[in-house]
């Protein structure tokens, strides 16, 4: 079995080696760019890794995974219009380097070529693989425009917001790992499980990171603590707390969510004071566990030997005990 941080080598140099048309070069130039600037590769290597976990051959598995990430980054290239982000992954944005009409269209092609790469799969699974892209897709705009919808609305419940991200963040893992399974010669049943493995675990990742929102080591997670508290998001901690409120502490939460000026640091600590009262990391960490749970006992169901499952389970460990 290949191990994760050769498949990202792997994809890295792949992506390195991706070319684009030189005309019209402010289409183009925007998506050498953001694909230029990093990010850890692990979409395309999970497929790659279900791929391996099957037997199949890697390096033909590439061209999918490269439509992964190429997907990805085209997703990550528009969400940074609508939130207006100055910054991604410490870089300038496209649309603040060039401008939001460059974005837009530069994304759209980036789309397209996503397609291209993924149509150099093995003509046996190239349909299956396009339904579970088309499928992948259409979910991942769902769940932006429902977290979208949710800025607007004074209630979302629990089940509302793990649909959410369901849909904008796990699926893309789900559709990663089932068409790499695919490309390794998977039957479907496993094919299946490992979709599922990848649906629950991104689940656990999105609720991990709520956690380290407000509880991460600053030193390590790589952004400002508390964001999405000083932002009103609503993450499970938070909509976890409004359920459980008695009448004293949503009178506080409802003074900190309705101020148009505080100070940001009194507002992170008097929220967090709350969230520590009524348990709420821990209700937390409990609702990540069960999906974590879910995730490992789909991988164990997957009919390989269990040494070959070994870089899954390792991988999927690191990611539920990372610190940023």
């Amino acid at each position: 079995m290949t191990d994760l941080k050769e498949l990202q080598l792997l994809i890295e140099e792949a992506v390195n080696k991706l070319s684009f048309p030189n005309h019209p070069a402010e289409l183009y130039e925007p998506i050498s760019y953001i694909l230029s600037i990093g990010g850890k590769r692990l979409r395309p290597a999970l497929l790659l890794m279900a791929c391996d976990l099957f037997g199949g051959d890697v390096k033909a598995a590439v061209p999918p995974a490269l439509a992964i990430e190429v997907f990805h980054n085209f997703t990550l290239m528009h969400d940074d219009i609508m939130d207006n982000a100055p910054l991604r992954r410490g870089k300038t944005t496209v649309h603040e380097r060039w401008n939001p009409n460059v974005a837009i269209l530069s994304g759209d092609a980036m789309l397209v070529e996503a397609y291209k790469l993924l149509m150099q799969i093995d003509n046996s699974i190239l349909r299956p693989a396009l339904i579970l892209f088309n499928q992948m897709g259409s979910a991942v705009c769902e769940g932006q425009q429902i977290d979208m919808q949710f800025e607007q609305r004074d209630n979302v419940s629990l089940e509302e917001y793990l649909d959410m991200i369901r849909l904008k963040t796990a699926v893309l893992l789900g559709c990663a790992l089932e068409i790499g399974a695919l490309a390794g010669g998977a039957n479907k049943a496993n094919a299946e499980l490992l979709y599922t493995f990848g649906e629950r675990l991104g689940i656990a990742f999105q609720l991990q990171d709520d956690i380290l929102d407000v509880y991460g080591d600053p030193e390590k997670f790589g952004k400002q603590v508390g964001g999405d508290i000083i932002a009103n998001k609503k993450t499970w901690l938070l909509i976890k707390a409004l359920e459980l409120a008695g009448e004293r502490e949503r009178a506080e939460l409802d003074k900190w969510l309705l101020a148009k000026t505080f100070d940001v640091a009194e507002k992170v600590k008097a929220v967090t004071a709350i969230y520590d009262g009524l348990g709420i990391r821990q209700l937390a960490a409990e609702a990540m566990q069960a999906f974590a749970t879910e995730a490992y006992q789909a991988l164990e169901q997957i009919k390989v030997e269990t040494e070959r499952k070994q870089q899954l389970r390792y991988f999927a460990d690191n990611l539920l005990n990372r610190e940023k």
